[in-house]
């Protein structure tokens, strides 16, 4: 039995509307494949001719993205939290994604596995330990707090929870509430328009939606990209400490090249199976290695010093996420804040098309749960442990750990830290795999998304894309993050998340707008038994 006949088989609500996309053939959009493509060669080709001017170039547009605008990506992120909890308490909460006749085509471990995967990458395998590193030694002056002070570990923990929890996943779960209530519910298209259904049902298909879709397609591989580049370099950091290779242009190039190799194959695999098989082992060793590093680490520093700086994450929430009355500077905040909201933008828009499509059956209630709260918690105790180990081994060993780190880079803080634990060996070289499969997972749903906006003839009935638009896409992002950390380093990361996500900024605050219209349409329209979509 096809696996998505609970969307036209089953449920008479999807016959009509996709009646005619079940006997469609795919096709290429030429309008939406061609023109981010051919930009993106050409602006690879410039920086590996021209390197040096490119990077000055790339420089100044991030500096100036962020000046102008920063303001623009911490309030629009903290006002949709405050949208998402005001959905959820709302009748609209009990909106059945794809009507009262859809079924579930995950079941709930499954949806929540591959919703993780898809969104932290690498991300927290990297930052967890890494990042605190940086801001015990130079917490922000703004804040007066000591150098390497316990006062400063609390706030590096509570900054781990501030950049890597709620807000982030603010920003995906309302991006793909929109883009499944528009695409079940109101039966648009399978395209980035789809979410902007709420406000016009006219720009499916016309020039101003295919532009639409062509920037984002241009943000979601510069953000890919940035998160590639983080891969590359914590494999890269794993390989120097276990097998003694030297980061090099050479090597990035032969991890980068696995790693696009791996989840263009695994995108071609489909949801049901290489996605979600990928997705559930990926979790289960993430709760595995969380549980090994608690038991085996300083385990009562780790729970004192999580306990505090949950506290104080939550106290200092609301000015800390909006820089409210300067309560760090202004430098810092770009450098760190920032920059992560640019790449959690840049990959919002298409991560939501994937989000949205999976989540059929469910109500608009799950939906926050799984996409927004568990993960949230999931990450708070994540970093807990991780950033509370890197930071009470570097307290006790006089910032050795640190001064490391400041040598050989961040991507060599994981391993050296996870080396010092009991089997650090073992465990180190489980790690490096977890890495590499961890963004693999998340690139892959990605990858078809971005290839699936590329095609027509999409439907719950035929999701997938032609394996060569994958192989195209997969490509460009490889080499773009391959010249970028070959060339820039971390900085070159920073530079492609703001470049990504600053016009995705735009049109997630937009498709914001088109849920407080479906809320406020709901509410008009709504009584205890009906559905308003």
């Amino acid at each position: 039995m096809d696996k998505y006949c609970c969307l036209t088989g089953k449920n008479p609500i999807f016959r009509a509307h996709f009646r005619y996309q079940m006997s469609a053939t795919l096709k290429l959009k030429p309008w939406v494949f061609f023109p981010p493509v051919v930009i993106l060669v050409m602006t690879l080709a410039f920086g590996v001719t021209y390197s040096d001017p490119f990077l000055r170039l790339a420089e100044r547009t991030k500096d100036g993205m962020l000046n102008q605008f920063g303001w623009l990506f911490s309030w629009s992120a903290f006002a949709f939290l405050i949208l998402l909890g005001t959905a959820y308490v709302l009748p609209f909460g009990r909106t059945k994604i794809g009507g009262k006749a859809a079924v579930p085509i995950l079941s709930k471990w499954r949806w929540f596995a591959i919703t993780l995967c898809t969104t932290v990458a690498t991300g927290i395998l990297f930052w967890g330990m890494a990042e605190p590193l940086h801001h015990l030694p130079r917490p922000p002056p703004a804040l007066a707090i000591e150098s390497g002070s316990s006062l400063a570990a609390v706030f590096s923990l509570a900054t781990l929870h501030l950049h890597w929890s709620f807000t982030p996943y603010g920003v995906y779960t309302l991006a793909g509430l929109v883009f499944a209530l528009s695409y079940y519910n109101l039966h648009q298209p399978f395209s980035l328009t789809a979410s902007l259904a709420p406000i016009s049902t006219k720009l499916a298909g016309n020039r101003l939606g295919k532009l639409i879709d062509v920037i984002c397609l241009y943000a979601l591989v510069l953000g890919m990209s940035a998160s590639l580049g983080t891969g590359m370099f914590a494999i890269t950091g794993g390989l120097d400490l276990l097998m003694g290779w030297t980061k090099s242009a050479l090597l990035l190039a032969m991890i980068g090249f696995s790693i696009v190799f791996s989840f263009v194959f695994s995108a071609v695999s489909g949801l049901h199976r290489g996605i979600a098989i990928l997705s559930d082992v990926n979790v289960k060793a993430f709760f595995g290695l969380a549980v090994f590093v608690l038991i085996t680490g300083p385990t009562l520093d780790i729970l004192s010093l999580g306990w505090e700086s949950v506290q104080d994450y939550a106290v200092n929430f609301f000015p800390r996420s909006v820089n409210f009355g300067d309560r760090v500077d202004r430098e810092w905040e770009q450098d760190w804040t920032l920059f992560y909201l640019a790449n959690w933008y840049a990959w919002a828009p298409v991560a939501a098309l994937f989000l949205g499509r999976i989540a059929v059956g469910y109500t608009v209630r799950d939906f926050i749960l799984f996409n927004l709260v568990f993960p949230s918690l999931f990450t708070i105790i994540w970093m807990s442990i991780f950033g509370g180990t890197s930071l009470t081994f570097d307290m006790q060993e006089g910032q050795s750990l640190f001064e490391t780190m400041e040598l050989k880079g961040e991507e060599i803080v994981m391993f050296q830290v996870l080396g010092s634990l009991p089997f650090g060996r073992v465990i180190s070289l489980a790690t490096l795999v977890m890495v590499f499969i961890s963004y693999v997972t998340a690139a892959d749903s990605n990858v078809s998304a971005m290839s699936a906006i590329s095609t027509h003839g999409i439907s719950p009935n035929q999701p997938e894309a032609p394996l060569w638009v994958k192989l195209v896409w997969g490509s460009i992002i490889g080499i773009t993050a391959w010249l970028m950390v070959s060339t820039a380093g971390i900085e070159g990361i920073r530079i492609l998340s703001v470049m990504g996500g600053f016009p995705a900024l735009f049109l997630v605050i937009v498709v914001a707008v088109g849920l407080v219209k479906m809320i406020l349409t709901s509410g008009a329209r709504r009584s205890d038994e009906e559905q308003p979509f």
